[in-house]
Parts: structure tokens; C-alpha cells; sequence
């Protein structure tokens, strides 16, 4: 670039000369200032414009990862690979994958908002969408926190602002459990003179007497450990966390005593859910126990009773009860089921067959109604990794019937008999012709075989359901209610005897009633220990039972 012309070298230059060089530079300079001016402008454009494409990059691998997790979650949840995970697995799995997600959400959110920041014109930005709030439950406790203005003076002078409005928030708090000491204090009172006895007030009965937990205490603890699955020894440390050093071992001496007291009321829960059904649902599940004689943990069993009539609209109260027995045989099953006499749902385990023969002594033959969700989870364990369309197929042709089993849920017994024997009795009557077919075509020794023979050799038991409404397609229920004592299991890993498994199964029997009854496991264990101190057990056992809490909550 030129140096500028020094005019003091020239001193006889015309003023109007010099006047015109000074307009000409003045000229040059703004034309100077303009263009770097104009140029900075468009640089800075051009770095928005690259920093706006790269947050939209951005944005686009995000969706792009958000796209992948939401198809992994379906895959994971409605996918047929969902059959053959454990349920506890698949809600961990679960778990994970919606931690996943939100994650990525926040992330696409957070972008998104630079963007709109990065916009130049304030009127261009448009402002995210607010999530959709949730609403909380009614009957939590509000504490409102009014948030006035540092002053409400009007600016115009005329003096102070009249509310016109308010805008409110709702957000979920958590106030740490907090233990306390009930000190109960009964005063002595005699006469002055000497002349009567003393008076003082009876001592208030104890579930556990002479040892310091409150029923209050009992049923928490109880419901940590079999509905939040959370063991004495992890208990013990969130006590000693709050202050309230107590070992392990003394929450276990709580439990195994309350568990005893509280066996009359499973017992009779037990007799009620027999004596006043006719269906029933029954399944197994392990329990693994420590054998102290060999260092090792042996299997026992917990044998699920279910009942559930609300599927044909029926009456009884549902409930469940849990036997722990130290094995599977067939003599189990025919001890826990003394005296029944109608239909059990059960997966066809071969425990169940001789209770359906005229060799049965607890009572008449059973009719064994087996399951159809077993049967297609067997069908899509034997599918090859490369698919098959047999498989396919039958999964098809099982949905139908499923279909037809929603639209009658919940109705009379009569009514769901008539709609089966008009819809589902054909596709019954083709899948098994077709089934059968299939077979002939693939090895008996194969998975996809001997899945099919499986159902081809109980078909009677797979058709039961079509000559009763009072029975169901499959025995899920019963599945259900067995996982919270199998989340137990894998949090406890063994119970320490079989004592310890008998009062896994008086707890679970209780806990699991009441979520199907629709009660709060705490406040139905507190209610139960409070009435049995007080005697209720020996008055009025009917009263104790879960289904009557429920009652006592409605009508309430």
C-alpha cells in the first residue's frame, strides 16, 4: 500500500489544493473504515453461519442416535427376543435403555437452545417448547412458597400494583426418613392417706413384646425387604446411616418372630382362596437355601396359589398365596392343593399330571388348563438365529386368539364362552391342524420339533379354555405375581434355612395380595400388626385379610 502525500514538503501548494487533498483523504479514510467495517460484519456472519452448521451436525448425530436407542428400547420390549429374557433382566435392560434416552433428549435440548441463541434477530428465535408437566397425585401434601416481587410500586406514580394473576409450578420433594423414640409413660397414682391400691393405666399391647420396634417399624422393614427387595444387612447400614445403629442380626430376630405370628393369618388365607374357587392358577419358582451341613446353598421352591376372577367379572377378592416346599416333586404340588376341586392354569410341568387322574386322593381329578404364552415362548426359544417362517407363522396365528381375548376381558363367563366358541374355536381347530402338519416336516429331535410337539401332545389342556369362561388363555398372572419374591432372591441371593424360606413365603403371600388388591403393602402390615397385638387374631381372622383392608379403604 502507497504512503500517504506528506504536504509539508510542499509549502507553496494553492489552498485550495490543499483543501482538496484533505477532502480526499478524509474521503479514502471513511471508504477505509466502511470496508472494514463491512468486512468484519461478514466475517462474524460467516462464523455464525459455521457455528450454526455445526451445532445442526451436531443435532443431526444426535437424532440419529436417538432414532438407534428408541428402535433398540422396542426391539428390547415388544421384540420376540423379550420372550426369552427374565423379566427382572428385561426391566433392567429397560432401565438402562430410558436412562439412555432422556440422556440423549437433554442433549438435543441443550443444542437446540444454542441454536436459537445464536439467531441474530431476537424476533427470529423461537423459544423451545416447554415439556409437558405431569401431574402429580391429589393427595400428596402441597407446601406453597409465594415468591412476591422486590417491589410492587407502579412506576407511573399513581402507587401501588393490584395482582392480576399468578402463575404456579409444581415440583416432587423428598423429605428423608427420620427415626424417633416413643417414650411411653404411665404415671402411678395412689391415695394420700394410704387408704386404696394404685391406679395406673394398662400397659399398651406390643406385637413383640419387650423388644423396640413399633408395628410402624415391623411392617417398614418388612416391606423393604420383600417389596423393595432390599436386605436386613443393606437395611441395617441406611439405619446406621440415619443413627440408628442396629445389626443385622437384630432385624432378623424382629422378622423371623413376626414372621411366625403372622402364620395363622397366611394359613387362612391359604383355606379362603380354595374353599370359595374353582379355577386357580398355580406356579414354582426357586428358592435357594444355604444347607449349613455342606457349605452350599440347596434349591427350594416357592409354589404359587393365585386366584383372579376379575377376568370374568367374577366376585372373590384376588389374592395369592405362596407354599415354600424344599423341592418340585409332584407331592408337593398334591399337598398344597388338598381339597381343591375344579380347574388350575398351570405351564403343563409335569408335576401337575397326576393330579388330573382318578389316582388323585386329595379330592376329585383336576382339569389342568395350560398355558398359551408358555407354549408360543417355547416356540420363539427354538427359533434359529436365522428366523424361520413356521415360527412366524404360528406366532401370527396365536396373536389372533389373543386379540379375541382382549375384546372379552372382563366380561360374564357365558359371554366369553359363546365369542370362543364363534371366534376362537376355529383358529384353534386350524392352528393345530396346521401345527401338526409343520411337525411332519421338521425333526422331532430338533428345538423347533419337540416346541412343537409340546403343544401337539397337551392339546386338550390348550383347549380347555374354550369350553369355560371362567378360565383364561394363559397363566400369566401367576407369572407376574412370582417375580417380586424371584427380585427377592437375586437381592437376598439364599435364604439362611428353610425357616427362612417358609417366612419368605408369608411375607411375599401378604405383600402380593395386597398389590393385587390394590392396597399399600406398609399401611395394610401396620394395620395387620396393630390389630393382631391387640387381639384381633383370636376375634375376627376375616378382618385381617388383605382384601378386607380394601374393602375398609372404599368404604372409607
Amino acid at each position: 500500500m502507497s504512503q500517504p502525500l506528506d504536504l509539508s514538503q510542499f509549502p507553496d501548494l494553492p489552498p485550495e489544493v490543499v483543501k482538496a487533498f484533505a477532502v480526499q483523504k478524509a474521503a479514502l479514510e471513511a471508504a477505509q473504515f466502511e470496508a472494514s467495517v463491512e468486512r468484519a460484519a461478514r466475517q462474524h456472519e460467516q462464523a455464525v453461519v459455521a457455528e450454526k452448521e455445526a451445532f445442526i451436525t451436531e443435532l443431526k448425530a444426535l437424532i440419529e442416535k436417538l432414532e438407534g436407542q428408541v428402535q433398540d428400547y422396542r426391539r428390547t420390549k415388544f421384540g420376540p427376543k423379550s420372550e426369552k429374557l427374565d423379566p427382572a433382566q428385561l426391566e433392567l435392560a429397560l432401565e438402562d435403555l430410558e436412562t439412555a434416552i432422556a440422556e440423549t433428549q437433554a442433549q438435543i435440548a441443550a443444542v437446540e437452545d444454542r441454536i436459537a441463541a445464536s439467531e441474530p434477530d431476537p424476533e427470529k428465535r423461537k423459544p423451545r417448547a416447554p415439556r409437558k408437566a405431569r401431574a402429580l397425585p391429589e393427595g400428596l401434601p402441597r407446601v406453597e412458597r409465594l415468591i412476591e416481587p422486590d417491589s410492587v410500586v407502579c412506576l407511573c406514580g399513581c402507587g401501588t400494583m393490584v395482582r392480576i394473576g399468578e402463575d404456579r409450578t409444581e415440583r416432587l420433594d423428598y423429605i428423608p426418613a427420620r427415626y424417633q423414640v416413643i417414650v411411653t409413660v404411665r404415671p402411678r397414682y395412689a391415695c394420700p392417706k394410704g387408704r386404696t391400691g394404685v391406679v395406673q393405666a394398662k400397659a399398651p399391647a406390643h406385637l413383640l413384646e419387650g423388644s423396640w420396634p413399633t408395628e410402624a417399624l415391623l411392617a417398614q422393614i418388612a416391606v423393604s425387604k420383600h417389596s423393595e427387595h432390599m436386605p436386613l444387612n443393606r437395611q441395617a447400614v441406611v439405619m446406621a446411616r440415619h443413627g440408628v445403629p442396629i445389626e443385622r442380626s437384630v432385624l432378623a430376630d424382629w422378622m423371623g418372630r413376626t414372621g411366625a405370628l403372622i402364620a395363622p393369618v397366611v394359613d387362612h388365607m391359604a383355606k379362603r382362596l380354595m374353599a370359595d374357587s374353582t379355577r386357580l392358577y398355580v406356579d414354582e419358582t426357586t428358592a435357594p437355601v444355604l444347607d449349613p451341613g455342606r457349605g452350599k446353598t440347596k434349591t427350594g421352591y416357592l409354589w404359587a396359589v393365585l386366584r383372579d376372577d376379575r377376568g370374568w367379572n367374577g366376585t372373590a377378592p384376588p389374592g395369592v398365596v405362596f407354599h415354600y416346599r424344599p423341592g418340585r416333586k409332584g407331592e408337593y404340588a398334591a399337598e398344597i392343593l388338598q381339597g381343591f376341586n375344579g380347574t388350575i392354569q398351570v405351564d403343563a410341568y409335569g408335576a401337575y399330571t397326576h393330579l388330573a387322574t382318578p389316582k388323585r386322593t386329595g379330592g376329585d381329578p383336576l382339569r389342568l388348563a395350560f398355558c398359551w404364552a408358555h407354549g408360543r415362548r417355547k416356540l420363539i426359544k427354538a427359533k434359529p438365529q436365522k428366523g424361520s417362517p413356521i415360527v412366524d407363522e404360528a406366532l401370527l396365528r396365536i396373536a389372533a386368539l389373543y386379540k379375541v381375548e382382549d375384546a372379552i376381558r372382563g366380561a360374564d363367563p357365558d359371554h366369553r364362552r359363546a365369542i370362543r366358541q364363534e371366534l376362537s374355536r376355529p383358529l384353534v381347530d386350524t392352528f393345530f391342524a396346521w401345527l401338526k402338519a409343520q411337525a411332519a416336516r421338521v425333526s422331532r429331535k430338533s428345538d423347533l420339533g419337540e416346541a412343537m410337539a409340546y403343544m401337539l401332545k397337551r392339546q386338550d389342556g390348550f383347549r380347555l379354555f374354550l369350553d369355560d369362561g371362567r378360565v383364561d388363555i394363559d397363566s400369566n398372572l401367576v407369572e407376574n405375581a412370582i417375580r417380586s419374591p424371584a427380585m427377592n432372591r437375586r437381592n437376598a441371593l439364599f435364604a439362611g434355612h428353610d425357616e427362612g424360606g417358609r417366612n419368605w413365603a408369608r411375607f411375599a403371600s401378604l405383600i402380593g395380595t395386597c398389590k393385587m388388591s390394590g392396597v399399600e403393602p406398609y399401611a395394610y402390615l401396620r394395620d395387620l400388626f396393630i390389630k393382631m397385638a391387640n387381639g384381633h387374631l383370636a376375634s375376627n381372622i376375616d378382618e385381617l385379610m388383605p382384601w378386607a383392608h380394601a374393602q375398609q379403604d372404599n368404604g372409607a
